[in-house]
């Protein structure tokens, strides 16, 4: 679990850090923007705004269940991120599966990918879809009740 908090923590020092050496060079109003902004790196980066993950055997009997589309994805990831903010309220709608903290959810991206932990990897009927555009997956949601 530490290693999903590890770029977010990253940023926050690292913020700390550049925000230290303008604050102490005088410059106040720099040092709050760059800690903000590193801020703001960090919690975009961390498992916050991802809707909480579920193991992979979960998410895939969800998925069956009701058809919603499963996102195989891993905290730090760009892709998976721009997903995410794209979906806007829709992506709580998915079931959400975080590699790093799931050896069977990293197995699902490997065997579907021929080897590599490529993601966002969206499985929607049995079938993985690898870093799919954002209006897609909205697409595979069913509609809402």
């Amino acid at each position: 679990m530490r290693r999903v908090w590890r770029l977010p923590v990253l940023f926050l020092l690292s913020g700390a850090v550049v925000a230290t050496g303008f604050a102490l060079g005088g410059d106040p109003v720099r040092a709050l923007v760059f800690l903000v902004m590193f801020a703001l790196l960090a919690v975009a980066h961390s498992p916050l705004i991802f809707p909480r993950p579920v193991p992979a055997a979960e998410a895939l009997r969800r998925g069956a269940a009701d058809g919603r589309p499963v996102v195989y994805w891993r905290p730090g990831c760009t892709y998976c991120l721009r997903l995410r903010l794209r979906l806007g309220r829709d992506a709580s709608r998915l079931h959400w599966v975080n590699i790093w903290s799931d050896p069977a959810g990293a197995a699902v991206v490997r065997a579907a990918t021929g080897g590599d932990e490529t993601v966002p990897t969206v499985v929607v009927a049995d079938r993985p879809h690898v870093n799919p555009t954002p209006a897609w997956v909205r697409a595979q949601l069913p509609p809402r009740a």
